[in-house]
């Protein structure tokens, strides 16, 4: 079976490569939560999954339309090309495709709510929970020091507060982060990083959907392999359109919306 990453285990034929294994190591001391966060993940996918599908409350119809169609075809563009960018760069630093497609989804989306949902679909071997370890470390220590840093480049940019917000929405990749950040520059700034924002979060339901299709006869998928169409993606473009009625209760919609952020935060935080 082939190695996503080589020099795992020492096995015979695959040479050893202590910086990733350091890497990882560290990672391990430096972030237990995370570790410890994913161990839950592990054995139990399906809060995930519900935490998953509950984010598609957080976006409306209204939010994408008010947006503009430059905007949302800026967001699929940029999500398209750094997701498909993964397995370029990983070729090019002799790693596999599947540690490629999990780190550009991360960073393409959501980060650490993007690389589990992403993983849930793809074909597994024996190095697919150290990607998962890796990637969730690198992308929340890198959105940790994006939510810092790149406000300071906007404003040595000098950039307004639409291009500011259109930036920080597009780059950062966990929401709480991306209103920080931009609401930190101007309201104007953070409502538009707001909408970016839940746009990147959106692709979520296409790119797992093609992905779902693509490995479903792949016997190591699990659920991905028995139904063309994951039921939390569904359940997520069905709650985008039922948050988008005005018949829906704010009250209701908080309520679960908060429910999403606890189901993730005991798996992520």
């Amino acid at each position: 079976m082939s190695s996503d990453l080589p020099g795992a285990g020492g096995s015979a034929g695959i040479p050893e490569d202590p910086w990733l294994e350091r890497l990882t190591l560290h990672g391990k001391s430096l972030f237990p939560g995370i570790l410890a966060a994913l161990t839950v993940a592990f054995a139990a996918k399906k809060v995930l999954k519900f935490g998953v599908a509950l984010l598609g409350l957080g976006i409306t119809l209204e939010q994408v339309t008010s947006a503009g169609w430059e905007i949302v075809g800026l967001v699929v563009i940029t999500v398209l090309v750094t997701m498909l960018s993964g397995p370029i760069i990983a070729r090019a630093v002799k790693r596999k495709w599947r540690l490629g497609l999990l780190t550009g989804g991360a960073v393409a989306i959501c980060g650490a709510s993007a690389t589990l949902a992403i993983a849930s679909v793809l074909p597994k071997n024996e190095f697919s929970e150290r990607n998962q370890i890796f990637t969730v470390i690198s992308v929340t220590t890198l959105s940790t020091i994006a939510m810092v840093v790149y406000p300071l480049i906007a404003k040595f940019l000098e950039l307004d507060d639409v291009s500011a917000g259109i930036f920080l929405g597009a780059t950062i990749h966990d929401v709480a982060q991306v209103v920080g950040a931009d609401y930190s520059i101007s309201d104007e700034a953070g409502d538009m990083a707001t909408v970016v924002k839940l746009l990147r979060v959106a692709m979520l339901v296409p790119i797992v959907l093609v992905l779902s299709i693509v490995f479903r006869g792949d016997p190591t998928v699990g659920e991905g392999g028995k139904t063309p169409v994951p039921l939390f993606v569904i359940g997520f473009a069905v709650l985008v359109f039922m948050g988008s009625a005005e018949w829906f209760p704010q009250a209701l919609k908080t309520v679960l919306l908060d429910l999403s952020r606890w189901c993730l935060s005991r798996l992520l935080a």
